[in-house]
């Protein structure tokens, strides 16, 4: 099992990127997201990764942090998702933008990813809505596995995602509804509602406990 590359940036390509790791070349398949992220080629750079392995096939896919890689493992998991639409969904809204879209039970957000039908966004949806508070919990936001040796070279800016705080805010405030006693469905779908308002683990909080009022 090859569970993470450190090396050099040899080539970007559209779906893949060639790391050249002690002489020998790896040629990883990344999403959209990952390959903007990465910096300029000849650049020293780690990424963690997943391997595919078939009967007549052998294919590694590449992440810049544990958490994509995970929601990849989980993505596959559901049926008519291969690695291809796994890495579609990651690179439409990103590692944080699936724990949201599926804690909000948000079929259509999971459907934009290129070759993404409704029905497939809509099970996606529901299979996984009891891992999205467990995934949240989870470190978010952490630095990518970008390597570098004297100055670090200017990397292109990733599509826009959820900024590293807010990531942390809300798996604070996640963990502290869990230990009021909501549960954990519920209390991921206010989390990923009140972020679109509040940038720290207070007002996340705060306006999570009011989503979750009984409604009078």
């Amino acid at each position: 099992m090859i569970g993470r590359l450190t090396g050099r940036l040899d080539h970007k390509g559209e779906d893949h990127v060639l790391l050249d790791v002690n002489g020998v070349g790896y040629i990883v398949h990344c999403s959209d997201r990952t390959i903007a992220a990465l910096p300029p080629v000849r650049s020293p750079v780690a990424l963690w990764t997943e391997l595919l392995v078939r009967e007549d096939l052998l294919q590694l896919f590449g992440f810049l942090t544990l958490q994509e890689r995970e929601w990849h493992r989980l993505l596959t998991s559901v049926q008519g998702i291969g690695a291809k639409g796994s890495l579609a969904i990651l690179g439409v809204l990103g590692a944080d933008g699936v724990a949201r879209a599926i804690a909000l039970g948000d079929a259509n957000a999971v459907k934009a990813a290129p070759g993404v039908g409704p029905k497939i966004a809509l099970r996606v949806v529901n299979e996984l809505r009891g891992k999205a508070p467990a995934m949240m919990l989870k470190e978010s936001g952490a630095d990518p596995l970008i390597e570098t040796t004297g100055p670090a070279p200017s990397a292109e800016p990733a599509p826009t995602g959820e900024p590293a705080g807010l990531a942390g805010a809300q798996a604070e405030a996640l963990s502290a509804l869990s230990n009021l006693g909501y549960a954990p469905v519920d209390a991921a779908r206010a989390v990923a509602q009140a972020a679109d308002g509040a940038t720290d683990t207070a007002g996340v909080i705060r306006a999570a406990l009011k989503l979750l009022a009984p409604k009078e």
